[in-house]
């Protein structure tokens, strides 16, 4: 049987995973793919980074700290704390701003679908 499990952000190692002229974006898995094979769960903090993506999967962003940005289909979004985005997979976009949020893609295993991992 499956437990549940409290993460708290503030206990997460982050990455980097964006160095950008405009700055910087660090993220942190929250459950290992062990405990959720089937979404992607975690925290990102965007410092200023602007960084271009095409979604392989569904993702949810909601945000506890800052203003996250994201434009996508010539539409800028501004996300403040309490507010979320639902982004479907295909979505071509940019992600920007200055924000700690939380973040779910499904399916959990999107590398491996799309021969990445």
């Amino acid at each position: 049987m499956k437990e549940v499990h409290l993460v708290d952000y503030k206990d997460l190692e982050f990455n980097l995973r964006g160095d950008t002229p405009t700055g910087t974006a660090y993220v942190a898995r929250a459950l290992s793919s062990d405990i959720s094979p089937n979404m992607g769960i975690g925290f990102a903090r965007w410092e200023g980074a602007e960084v271009t993506w095409k979604l392989l999967y569904d993702e949810v962003i909601f945000v506890i700290e800052g203003c996250f940005e994201l434009t996508a289909n010539g539409q800028k979004y501004e996300v403040h704390p309490g507010q979320m985005l639902w982004i479907p997979e295909g979505t071509e976009l940019i992600y920007a701003g200055h924000a700690t949020f939380g973040y779910v893609v499904h399916p959990g295993n999107w590398k491996e679908l799309h021969g990445l991992a």
